[in-house]
């Protein structure tokens, strides 16, 4: 017997509007479901444009306050030019935390932003080539 697939993954956050608000307003995700769980956790789904899998933000005060660890784990999501979502984000007041690093071959590159919480997010930016060889960071 074997997983069949990967369904979502979950971030347990101390304010799920900010986080949510983060997620779809500058990062894009579009919000899929949201409910509460049968022992009380706030639950909000999010998934990528052209993704399966979802992100679970969970609010579940009862657990405590959350503490990021940094570099602990991070969400990656492609994008079609770290140049261009720079652009977006400074647009937005925000800006890089790490980046962008370009790979010297020019298969790509990536960059990392904070979300709310403190989780890192990576942006991968990957040229045709890379892509075609399924090439990660």
């Amino acid at each position: 017997m074997k997983v069949r697939k990967l369904l979502h993954t979950r971030y347990r956050l101390n304010d799920l509007d900010r986080s949510v608000k983060f997620y779809k307003d500058v990062l894009g995700l579009e919000e899929v479901r949201r409910h509460k769980s049968p022992r009380g956790s706030e639950l909000v789904f999010l998934k990528a444009p052209e993704s399966e899998e979802t992100i679970e933000l969970c609010h579940f005060p009862n657990s405590g306050p959350v503490e990021v660890q940094a570099d602990l784990t991070h969400l990656a999501f492609q994008v079609d030019s770290l140049e261009a979502f720079g652009q977006h984000l400074a647009a937005l007041g925000l800006k890089y935390s790490d980046g962008p690093t370009y790979k010297p071959d020019g298969t790509g590159g990536f960059a990392f932003i904070d979300a709310p919480e403190g989780y890192e997010i990576e942006l991968i930016q990957r040229s045709e080539a890379a892509t075609a060889g399924n090439q990660t960071y």
